[in-house]
Formats: C-alpha cells, sequence, structure tokens
C-alpha cells in the first residue's frame, strides 16, 4: 500500500539544498506502484512534480500538488557478439550506471561519468558531457503514461532528441514517467578524447593508448576540480545551457571579441561556453546574498547557506541580462525551474 505523505520537506531531495515543502510526497519503488497511485483519480488531477535526484531542479516557491520520487532500481545486461545492452530502473543513480559499465568495459559513456541525477531523468535532458550526448548510446525507455494508467516503449526517434532536449521536455511534458531505460554500449571502445581537457589530462598523466576506465577517471577528475560537491555547497551543476547561435551571429561576436570560446554546434550553428561568457562579465565566484557563483566555474550558480529558490532565480536573471546586453547572446537556464 503506497503511503502519501504532506508537507514534507523538499531539502534533502534537491541537489540545491533549497528548503522548500511538498503538499504531497510519494516515493515510488516499483512500476505497480504508478499503476495504484494513478488509478485513484484525485492525483490524475493534481499537479505533479517528478524527481529523481533532484539534481536539475530548482524550487522557487513550496510545491503545492504532488512530488513523485522515483525509486525504481536494477541493472540488467546482455551481450551479443561485440555489443551489450543495459537496462537499468529509472531511480538508479547515473553514475553508479557509469561505473557499472565501465567496471566491466562496457563502452560507450564513461564520458558521462560523474554527471549527477538519475537514469530516468537521463532521456529528458539527453544529458551530455565531453563530446558525447545519451542519444549516441540510447535504445528505447519504457514510460508509464499518467492519462491512461498504461506503459509505453520509446524507440530513439520517438524521444525526438536535440541539444539538452527531448519530446518529454516538450510536448509531452507531465505526461509520462520514464521507469527504466536502455542502452547499447559496446565491448570495443570508440575513446573520444577530443573534448574538453580529456587529451590533456591524460597526456600528464602519461597514458598515451588510455582505455575506458582512464577516460572515465580524467573526466571524474576535472569535474571535481571545476564543479562543486552538492553535498558540501548546494548546487545543481551547469546552471545555463551553452547557447547555440547561427554562423552569422557568431561572426558578429566574434568580430568584438575574438577570444571567445567556441565549439561547432552542428549545421549552420556554433557553440559559445556559457562559462566563458559569464566569466567575462565578471560574475565568476561572485557572491550576492546568500547565493553567487562557483569560484571555479562561472556555469554554476550554488547555495552558500539558506538561500530561497526565488533569491537563486533573481541572480540568474541577472546574469542573464548581463551576458546579454555585453555580447547580444540570451542564456537559457538548463535546470527544471519549479515555481
Amino acid at each position: 500500500m503506497l503511503q502519501i505523505q504532506e508537507n514534507v520537506s523538499l531539502k534533502n531531495f534537491n541537489t540545491f539544498g533549497i528548503d522548500a515543502y511538498a503538499r504531497y510526497f510519494v516515493e515510488i519503488a516499483h512500476e505497480d506502484d504508478l499503476v495504484e497511485l494513478f488509478a485513484d483519480l484525485q492525483w490524475q488531477q493534481t499537479e505533479r512534480l517528478v524527481i529523481g535526484g533532484g539534481s536539475n531542479l530548482l524550487l522557487v516557491n513550496d510545491f503545492k500538488g504532488l512530488v513523485i520520487r522515483m525509486n525504481i532500481r536494477g541493472i540488467e545486461h546482455r551481450i551479443s557478439h561485440d555489443d551489450v545492452y543495459v537496462e537499468a530502473g529509472g531511480g538508479e543513480v547515473w553514475n553508479d550506471l557509469v561505473n557499472f559499465c565501465v567496471a566491466r568495459e562496457y563502452a560507450g559513456i564513461e564520458n558521462l561519468s560523474l554527471i549527477p541525477g538519475s537514469v530516468g531523468a537521463s532521456p529528458i535532458q539527453n544529458i551530455g558531457a565531453y563530446g558525447v550526448e545519451l542519444k549516441d548510446v540510447f535504445v528505447s525507455c519504457k514510460a508509464f503514461e499518467i492519462a491512461a494508467g498504461t506503459f509505453k516503449t520509446f524507440t530513439k526517434a520517438d524521444c525526438q532528441f536535440g541539444y539538452r532536449e527531448s519530446v518529454f521536455k516538450n510536448e509531452l511534458k507531465g505526461q509520462y514517467i520514464i521507469t527504466s531505460v536502455k542502452f547499447h554500449l559496446s565491448l570495443i571502445p570508440n575513446i573520444n578524447t577530443q573534448y574538453g581537457a580529456i587529451g590533456q589530462e591524460l597526456a600528464n598523466r602519461g597514458i598515451t593508448e588510455p582505455a575506458i576506465k582512464d577516460v572515465s577517471q580524467v573526466v571524474s577528475h576535472i569535474r571535481v576540480s571545476k564543479l562543486p560537491d552538492p553535498s558540501t555547497i548546494g548546487n545543481a551543476g551547469s546552471f545555463f545551457k551553452n547557447p547555440l547561435i547561427s554562423v552569422d551571429e557568431f561572426n558578429t561576436v566574434h568580430e568584438k571579441f575574438p577570444d571567445v570560446v567556441n565549439y561547432p554546434g552542428g549545421e549552420g550553428l556554433v557553440k559559445l561556453a556559457a562559462g566563458w561568457l559569464i566569466e567575462q562579465c565578471g560574475w565568476k565566484g561572485k557572491v550576492v546574498g546568500n547565493t553567487g557563483t562557483w569560484k571555479n566555474q562561472a556555469l554554476v550558480l550554488v547555495n552558500h547557506g539558506g538561500a530561497t529558490g526565488q533569491e537563486v532565480y533573481n541572480f540568474s536573471s541577472q546574469i542573464i541580462d548581463s551576458v546579454y546586453t555585453k555580447f547580444g547572446v540570451m542564456l537559457q537556464r538548463e535546470v527544471n525551474i519549479v515555481s
């Protein structure tokens, strides 16, 4: 029998450490729990917030509806020749899955080491880092359709993946809850060290022919050196998306700022480094009230203790305005704003 709790603090369920309250709260450990929950018409009609690790979330106010914490666990794997198929429960910690695969030399997600959050959230955001995106290894996901009370499997095409985007953030937002995700990995690694500081750090360690374990360790080292530990200081990782702009827009920016950090963004597009833009506007390491940017990475906003969600949101708005004024580029928030 499901237990619906009332007036629950979410401080320990979001990595920002914002002390907002949920009017109702329930934890889901099995797929059957979702069927039972939504068999009650009350919960179909109540505003809902689904969370996993709470790592991509900013709670601006108390949540007056039902918070559903996904905690479906389990990892299964099947090997066919050099192909490895791994299926993980939506409540699994993402980095636990990465470690599971790296330890068994299942290649494909080592560049995604130490990304915070749960497996179930990974397709929603199409998580990515260091030249790899979830869509590169995604096969399918199983999701519960709230209105119908049934389960559906989504293929890669169904998910309509884009840069930090999917169908679950757009036209199907709030309609489905992801319960498990299936990945296609390989016993033959395709080592990707081209992005960021991976190659330099491998060279510093004297590693010329890296295995996936080496890549995972280096990526983890780089992330730890740049990003604050949420258990020490509240944060949600990268707060803003790296902006994608047209080549013409880039040429305008580049003419004024020749040092602008940029990467290929796909056909006709250029990706700018949001952290660099923010740092150039003088925000890196800045503290305003109880919030601020991280001293080692301007892309990360932090809670120095006691910050409200509204305070963090207002601070992020100041940064957006500042970057637009200087560069003519509009930053977009990557985190899920819950107001």
